[in-house]
């Protein structure tokens, strides 16, 4: 009833810049936090940044000042703006999503996730 699909990613030079999109559809009544997750090669998934329907923001220490996670509420969308990329910054990156939805005619919550896009960042 819900996806979430990601575009954007692929690789590029440090100090390069990409961008990230995730959209959710489906019975959608309310999205409450949008986040951007990743998982290095090797290590944990672990959050990068954060955003609540009200536009507050979180940012891992690692990419502050670097990075911009943004949303569209009317398109349930959201955006991540990564600037100044670093070797480090490699991983598979996947959005996530708290929201509310309908199934049948059950309102319920959950967490839904996106299939995930692979940023590649060169030295």
């Amino acid at each position: 009833q819900v996806q979430l699909v990601q575009s954007g990613g692929g690789l590029v030079q440090a100090g390069g810049s990409l961008r990230l999109s995730c959209t959710a559809s489906g019975t959608i009544v309310s999205i409450n936090t949008m986040d951007w997750y990743r998982q290095p090669p090797g290590k944990q998934r672990e959050l990068v940044a954060g955003i609540i329907s009200g536009g507050s923001t979180n940012y891992a220490d690692s990419v502050k000042g670097r990075f911009t996670i943004s949303r569209d509420n009317a398109k349930n969308t959201v955006y991540l703006q990564m600037n100044s990329l670093k070797p480090e910054d490699t991983a598979v990156y996947y959005c996530a999503a708290d929201l509310r939805y309908y199934s049948g005619n059950w309102l319920l919550t959950g967490d839904f996730w996106g299939q995930g896009t692979q940023v590649s960042v060169s030295s």
